[in-house]
Protein backbone atom coordinates (compact mmCIF):
# COMPACT_ATOMS: atom_id res chain seq x y z
CA UNK A 1 0.00 0.00 0.00
CA UNK A 2 1.81 3.23 -1.30
CA UNK A 3 0.23 6.64 0.59
CA UNK A 4 -0.82 9.32 -2.27
CA UNK A 5 -1.14 12.90 -1.42
CA UNK A 6 -4.76 13.57 -0.83
CA UNK A 7 -5.72 16.47 -2.95
CA UNK A 8 -9.11 19.14 -2.08
CA UNK A 9 -10.62 18.40 -5.88
CA UNK A 10 -11.26 14.33 -4.47
CA UNK A 11 -12.42 15.92 -0.83
CA UNK A 12 -14.55 18.54 -2.41
CA UNK A 13 -16.71 15.55 -4.35
CA UNK A 14 -17.28 13.45 -1.12
CA UNK A 15 -20.10 13.37 1.28
CA UNK A 16 -20.57 14.92 3.04
CA UNK A 17 -17.14 16.92 2.56
CA UNK A 18 -19.08 18.48 -0.15
CA UNK A 19 -20.83 20.94 2.33
CA UNK A 20 -17.46 22.40 3.25
CA UNK A 21 -15.65 25.14 2.14
CA UNK A 22 -12.31 25.40 0.81
CA UNK A 23 -10.75 26.09 3.93
CA UNK A 24 -11.88 23.94 6.23
CA UNK A 25 -11.27 20.80 3.69
CA UNK A 26 -7.75 21.93 3.47
CA UNK A 27 -7.93 21.55 7.48
CA UNK A 28 -9.08 17.79 6.92
CA UNK A 29 -5.92 16.89 4.43
CA UNK A 30 -3.32 16.39 6.89
CA UNK A 31 -6.44 13.68 8.18
CA UNK A 32 -6.45 12.02 5.23
CA UNK A 33 -4.35 8.56 3.97
CA UNK A 34 -4.64 7.30 1.02
CA UNK A 35 -4.16 3.09 0.27
CA UNK A 36 -3.66 1.24 -2.91
CA UNK A 37 -4.85 -2.53 -3.09
CA UNK A 38 -4.60 -5.30 -6.26
CA UNK A 39 -7.31 -6.48 -7.85
CA UNK A 40 -9.16 -9.72 -6.37
CA UNK A 41 -7.83 -8.15 -2.44
CA UNK A 42 -10.56 -7.78 0.21
CA UNK A 43 -9.63 -3.89 1.67
CA UNK A 44 -11.54 -4.55 4.64
CA UNK A 45 -9.39 -7.35 5.88
CA UNK A 46 -6.31 -5.70 4.51
CA UNK A 47 -5.96 -2.57 7.18
CA UNK A 48 -7.73 -1.49 10.03
CA UNK A 49 -10.31 0.42 9.68
CA UNK A 50 -11.81 1.84 12.98
CA UNK A 51 -12.36 5.38 13.97
CA UNK A 52 -11.73 6.23 10.28
CA UNK A 53 -14.17 7.00 7.02
CA UNK A 54 -13.07 5.22 4.19
CA UNK A 55 -14.16 6.17 0.26
CA UNK A 56 -13.12 4.51 -3.05
CA UNK A 57 -11.84 7.35 -5.20
CA UNK A 58 -10.71 4.67 -8.60
CA UNK A 59 -11.41 1.78 -9.84
CA UNK A 60 -13.83 -1.02 -9.52
CA UNK A 61 -15.06 -2.81 -5.69
CA UNK A 62 -17.66 -4.99 -5.14
CA UNK A 63 -19.47 -4.51 -1.79
CA UNK A 64 -21.27 -7.30 0.05
CA UNK A 65 -24.16 -6.41 2.14
CA UNK A 66 -25.18 -8.37 5.43
CA UNK A 67 -28.25 -8.90 3.87
CA UNK A 68 -26.75 -11.04 1.09
CA UNK A 69 -27.08 -8.34 -1.48
CA UNK A 70 -24.40 -6.72 -3.34
CA UNK A 71 -23.11 -3.23 -4.90
CA UNK A 72 -20.46 -2.57 -7.66
CA UNK A 73 -19.16 0.51 -6.58
CA UNK A 74 -16.79 2.70 -9.43
CA UNK A 75 -14.45 5.22 -8.15
CA UNK A 76 -15.32 8.52 -7.52
CA UNK A 77 -19.04 8.61 -8.72
CA UNK A 78 -22.73 7.58 -7.54
CA UNK A 79 -22.78 5.62 -4.89
CA UNK A 80 -18.88 6.00 -4.05
CA UNK A 81 -19.30 9.46 -3.22
CA UNK A 82 -20.69 8.75 0.21
CA UNK A 83 -18.26 6.41 2.51
CA UNK A 84 -18.15 2.65 2.29
CA UNK A 85 -16.92 2.31 6.08
CA UNK A 86 -17.94 4.28 8.99
CA UNK A 87 -19.16 4.57 12.74
CA UNK A 88 -21.71 1.64 12.86
CA UNK A 89 -21.33 0.71 8.85
CA UNK A 90 -18.91 -2.06 8.02
CA UNK A 91 -20.07 -4.42 5.20
CA UNK A 92 -19.90 -8.19 5.22
CA UNK A 93 -17.28 -8.25 2.94
CA UNK A 94 -15.40 -6.72 -0.57
CA UNK A 95 -13.81 -7.61 -3.13
CA UNK A 96 -11.56 -5.62 -5.78
CA UNK A 97 -12.29 -6.18 -9.55
CA UNK A 98 -9.50 -4.36 -10.71
CA UNK A 99 -6.75 -2.20 -8.45
CA UNK A 100 -8.13 0.37 -6.59
CA UNK A 101 -7.72 3.42 -4.35
CA UNK A 102 -9.45 4.45 -1.02
CA UNK A 103 -8.77 7.86 0.95
CA UNK A 104 -9.92 7.33 4.30
CA UNK A 105 -9.73 9.89 7.17
CA UNK A 106 -10.28 10.51 10.83
CA UNK A 107 -13.83 10.08 11.64
CA UNK A 108 -14.48 12.08 14.72
CA UNK A 109 -12.35 15.29 13.94
CA UNK A 110 -14.43 15.35 10.45
CA UNK A 111 -17.75 14.80 12.81
CA UNK A 112 -16.72 17.89 15.11
CA UNK A 113 -15.78 20.21 11.92
CA UNK A 114 -18.86 18.94 10.16
CA UNK A 115 -20.84 20.19 13.15
CA UNK A 116 -19.47 23.38 13.90
CA UNK A 117 -19.79 24.10 10.38
CA UNK A 118 -23.47 23.40 10.13
CA UNK A 119 -24.46 25.45 13.27
CA UNK A 120 -22.34 28.05 11.92
CA UNK A 121 -24.02 28.42 8.48
CA UNK A 122 -27.15 28.68 10.45
CA UNK A 123 -26.10 31.08 12.98
CA UNK A 124 -24.59 32.96 10.48
CA UNK A 125 -28.21 33.76 8.69
CA UNK A 126 -31.18 35.63 9.83
CA UNK A 127 -34.57 36.09 8.77
CA UNK A 128 -34.69 39.80 9.48
CA UNK A 129 -33.10 41.14 6.73
CA UNK A 130 -32.21 44.35 8.31
CA UNK A 131 -30.24 42.43 11.00
CA UNK A 132 -26.42 42.37 10.36
CA UNK A 133 -25.24 38.81 11.12
CA UNK A 134 -21.62 37.08 11.21
CA UNK A 135 -20.29 35.18 8.64
CA UNK A 136 -19.09 32.56 11.26
CA UNK A 137 -17.90 30.09 8.27
CA UNK A 138 -15.24 32.83 7.01
CA UNK A 139 -13.84 33.10 10.27
CA UNK A 140 -10.60 31.41 9.57
CA UNK A 141 -8.81 32.12 13.19
CA UNK A 142 -11.98 30.14 14.69
CA UNK A 143 -12.27 27.26 12.57
CA UNK A 144 -9.42 26.20 12.68
CA UNK A 145 -9.09 21.96 12.82
CA UNK A 146 -6.53 22.67 16.25
CA UNK A 147 -9.14 24.99 17.64
CA UNK A 148 -12.24 22.26 17.22
CA UNK A 149 -10.38 19.47 17.89
CA UNK A 150 -7.95 20.11 20.54
CA UNK A 151 -8.67 23.64 21.79
CA UNK A 152 -11.30 24.73 24.53
CA UNK A 153 -14.05 24.82 21.86
CA UNK A 154 -13.81 20.76 21.57
CA UNK A 155 -15.36 20.46 25.00
CA UNK A 156 -18.30 22.60 24.24
CA UNK A 157 -21.38 20.13 24.17
CA UNK A 158 -23.25 20.37 20.03
CA UNK A 159 -26.47 21.73 21.68
CA UNK A 160 -24.70 24.76 23.14
CA UNK A 161 -22.63 25.65 19.71
CA UNK A 162 -24.77 28.02 18.62
CA UNK A 163 -25.50 30.17 21.63
CA UNK A 164 -22.07 30.41 22.01
CA UNK A 165 -21.18 31.57 18.45
CA UNK A 166 -23.87 33.91 19.63
CA UNK A 167 -22.03 35.28 22.38
CA UNK A 168 -18.54 36.14 20.17
CA UNK A 169 -18.06 39.57 19.49
CA UNK A 170 -16.05 40.39 16.75
CA UNK A 171 -14.26 43.69 16.87
CA UNK A 172 -11.49 45.59 14.54
CA UNK A 173 -8.66 46.58 16.16
CA UNK A 174 -5.37 48.40 14.95
CA UNK A 175 -1.46 48.16 15.21
CA UNK A 176 -0.36 49.09 18.72
CA UNK A 177 -3.66 49.19 20.46
CA UNK A 178 -3.55 47.65 24.15
CA UNK A 179 -6.09 44.86 24.00
CA UNK A 180 -5.29 43.76 27.72
CA UNK A 181 -3.10 45.40 30.45
CA UNK A 182 -1.00 43.80 32.79
CA UNK A 183 -2.99 44.91 36.40
CA UNK A 184 -6.05 45.32 34.94
CA UNK A 185 -9.39 43.01 36.03
CA UNK A 186 -10.12 40.46 33.29
CA UNK A 187 -13.03 40.63 31.81
CA UNK A 188 -12.99 39.25 28.27
CA UNK A 189 -11.75 35.92 26.07
CA UNK A 190 -9.95 37.03 23.10
CA UNK A 191 -9.23 34.75 19.78
CA UNK A 192 -7.52 36.20 16.96
CA UNK A 193 -9.20 36.03 13.90
CA UNK A 194 -6.76 38.21 11.76
CA UNK A 195 -3.35 39.52 12.37
CA UNK A 196 -0.59 39.01 15.14
CA UNK A 197 -0.12 40.54 18.92
CA UNK A 198 2.56 40.64 21.00
CA UNK A 199 2.61 39.50 24.96
CA UNK A 200 4.84 41.27 27.56
CA UNK A 201 5.26 41.69 30.94
CA UNK A 202 6.56 44.61 32.89
CA UNK A 203 9.76 43.22 34.90
CA UNK A 204 11.82 45.53 36.86
CA UNK A 205 10.12 48.72 35.48
CA UNK A 206 11.57 46.76 31.93
CA UNK A 207 9.23 45.59 29.28
CA UNK A 208 10.13 42.26 28.65
CA UNK A 209 8.46 40.49 25.37
CA UNK A 210 7.28 37.05 25.99
CA UNK A 211 5.68 36.17 23.18
CA UNK A 212 3.97 36.81 19.57
CA UNK A 213 0.87 35.37 19.05
CA UNK A 214 -0.60 34.49 15.42
CA UNK A 215 -4.25 33.92 13.79
CA UNK A 216 -6.10 31.14 15.55
CA UNK A 217 -4.40 31.94 19.17
CA UNK A 218 -6.24 32.51 21.98
CA UNK A 219 -5.14 34.87 25.65
CA UNK A 220 -6.94 36.52 28.35
CA UNK A 221 -7.50 32.94 29.82
CA UNK A 222 -6.04 33.32 32.93
CA UNK A 223 -7.18 36.20 35.13
CA UNK A 224 -10.67 34.90 33.61
CA UNK A 225 -9.90 31.28 35.36
CA UNK A 226 -7.96 32.65 38.64
CA UNK A 227 -10.48 35.54 39.15
CA UNK A 228 -7.61 37.97 39.01
CA UNK A 229 -5.73 40.80 37.54
CA UNK A 230 -3.63 40.38 34.46
CA UNK A 231 -0.38 39.52 34.64
CA UNK A 232 0.96 40.57 31.49
CA UNK A 233 -0.23 43.29 28.50
CA UNK A 234 -1.17 42.15 25.16
CA UNK A 235 -0.78 44.63 22.45
CA UNK A 236 -1.34 44.42 18.29
CA UNK A 237 1.75 44.16 16.28
CA UNK A 238 -0.61 44.73 12.90
CA UNK A 239 -4.08 45.95 12.30
CA UNK A 240 -6.49 42.78 12.71
CA UNK A 241 -9.62 41.33 14.32
CA UNK A 242 -10.13 39.61 17.21
CA UNK A 243 -13.27 37.65 18.68
CA UNK A 244 -14.01 38.00 22.58
CA UNK A 245 -16.08 36.46 24.95
CA UNK A 246 -17.56 37.87 28.19
CA UNK A 247 -16.41 36.69 31.28
CA UNK A 248 -19.08 35.50 32.50
CA UNK A 249 -20.34 33.54 29.26
CA UNK A 250 -16.94 32.12 28.63
CA UNK A 251 -17.05 30.33 32.41
CA UNK A 252 -20.13 28.57 31.81
CA UNK A 253 -19.65 27.47 28.16
CA UNK A 254 -16.05 26.44 27.73
CA UNK A 255 -14.50 26.37 31.19
CA UNK A 256 -16.82 23.71 33.03
CA UNK A 257 -17.51 21.65 29.66
CA UNK A 258 -13.02 21.37 29.39
CA UNK A 259 -12.62 21.20 33.36
CA UNK A 260 -12.23 17.56 34.93
CA UNK A 261 -12.29 17.61 38.74
CA UNK A 262 -11.40 15.12 40.86
CA UNK A 263 -11.58 14.38 44.91
CA UNK A 264 -7.94 13.40 46.37
CA UNK A 265 -9.14 10.03 46.87
CA UNK A 266 -9.46 9.48 43.14
CA UNK A 267 -6.80 11.26 42.36
CA UNK A 268 -4.39 9.01 44.32
CA UNK A 269 -5.53 6.19 42.11
CA UNK A 270 -4.49 7.97 39.39
CA UNK A 271 -1.50 8.18 40.23
CA UNK A 272 -0.68 5.14 41.23
CA UNK A 273 -2.58 4.20 37.85
CA UNK A 274 0.22 6.11 36.52
CA UNK A 275 -0.71 9.78 36.53
CA UNK A 276 1.91 12.85 37.46
CA UNK A 277 1.04 15.25 39.86
CA UNK A 278 1.59 18.87 39.01
CA UNK A 279 2.20 21.17 41.25
CA UNK A 280 1.37 24.61 39.67
CA UNK A 281 2.29 27.20 42.94
CA UNK A 282 5.81 28.88 43.11
CA UNK A 283 8.89 26.73 43.81
CA UNK A 284 8.96 28.08 47.36
CA UNK A 285 5.44 26.84 47.99
CA UNK A 286 5.92 23.40 46.41
CA UNK A 287 8.96 23.18 48.50
CA UNK A 288 7.19 23.56 51.51
CA UNK A 289 4.87 21.36 51.25
CA UNK A 290 4.61 19.73 47.95
CA UNK A 291 3.36 16.14 47.28
CA UNK A 292 5.87 13.65 46.89
CA UNK A 293 6.69 12.53 42.92
CA UNK A 294 5.02 16.15 41.66
CA UNK A 295 6.33 17.86 39.25
CA UNK A 296 6.55 22.19 40.19
CA UNK A 297 5.55 23.78 37.20
CA UNK A 298 4.86 27.17 38.25
CA UNK A 299 1.56 28.66 36.79
CA UNK A 300 3.32 31.53 34.81
CA UNK A 301 5.31 28.42 33.01
CA UNK A 302 2.30 26.48 31.82
CA UNK A 303 1.84 27.76 28.19
CA UNK A 304 5.85 27.55 27.56
CA UNK A 305 5.92 24.00 28.72
CA UNK A 306 2.54 22.22 27.06
CA UNK A 307 4.84 21.30 23.44
CA UNK A 308 7.44 18.86 26.06
CA UNK A 309 4.81 17.25 28.19
CA UNK A 310 3.56 13.90 27.01
CA UNK A 311 0.02 13.72 25.36
CA UNK A 312 -0.03 10.45 26.17
CA UNK A 313 0.41 10.65 30.17
CA UNK A 314 -2.45 11.93 32.58
CA UNK A 315 -1.91 14.82 34.76
CA UNK A 316 -3.25 15.83 37.90
CA UNK A 317 -2.93 19.75 38.36
CA UNK A 318 -3.20 20.69 42.02
CA UNK A 319 -2.47 23.92 43.84
CA UNK A 320 -3.51 25.02 47.62
CA UNK A 321 -6.97 26.58 46.91
CA UNK A 322 -7.64 24.90 43.77
CA UNK A 323 -7.69 28.74 41.96
CA UNK A 324 -4.38 28.42 40.15
CA UNK A 325 -4.22 25.07 39.54
CA UNK A 326 -8.16 25.44 37.98
CA UNK A 327 -6.60 28.06 35.33
CA UNK A 328 -3.55 25.40 35.04
CA UNK A 329 -5.65 22.86 34.22
CA UNK A 330 -7.41 24.89 31.24
CA UNK A 331 -4.41 25.96 29.60
CA UNK A 332 -3.27 22.37 29.41
CA UNK A 333 -6.43 21.01 28.34
CA UNK A 334 -7.22 23.55 25.68
CA UNK A 335 -3.92 22.73 23.93
CA UNK A 336 -4.49 18.58 23.92
CA UNK A 337 -2.97 17.62 27.17
CA UNK A 338 -5.26 15.34 29.76
CA UNK A 339 -5.59 17.37 32.82
CA UNK A 340 -7.41 16.41 35.81
CA UNK A 341 -8.16 19.13 38.26
CA UNK A 342 -7.97 18.42 42.20
CA UNK A 343 -10.56 19.98 43.10
CA UNK A 344 -10.13 21.99 45.98
CA UNK A 345 -6.76 22.42 46.05
CA UNK A 346 -4.58 20.59 48.95
CA UNK A 347 -6.84 23.14 51.18
CA UNK A 348 -9.73 20.96 50.74
CA UNK A 349 -8.19 17.79 52.02
CA UNK A 350 -9.70 17.32 55.41
CA UNK A 351 -7.31 14.79 56.88
CA UNK A 352 -3.20 16.28 56.42
CA UNK A 353 -2.11 13.10 57.09
CA UNK A 354 -3.52 11.93 53.64
CA UNK A 355 -0.95 13.92 52.10
CA UNK A 356 1.62 11.95 53.49
CA UNK A 357 1.67 9.57 50.44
Amino acid sequence: MNALPANLEVLSRLQPLSQLDEKNLRGLLPLCRYDKFNRNQNPLRESDWSGRVMYLTKGQLRVDAADGGMDILVGGYEKALSPIVSDGHTPAGSKALTDIEVLSLEEEPLDILVTWDQVAQKSGHSSDQNTSTTEWRRMSGLFTMENLTLGALSALPAANIDMLLQQFESIAVRRDEVIIQQGDLGDYYFLIERGRCKVSRQVAGTSVELAELKEGDVFGEEALLADSVRNATVTMKTDGALLRLAKDAFLKMLREPLMKRIDFAAAKQKVADGAIWVDVRFPAEFQTNGLPNAINIPLNDIRQVTSVLDNKRTYVVYCQTGRRSAAAAFLLSQRGINALLLDGGLKAISDKRELEI
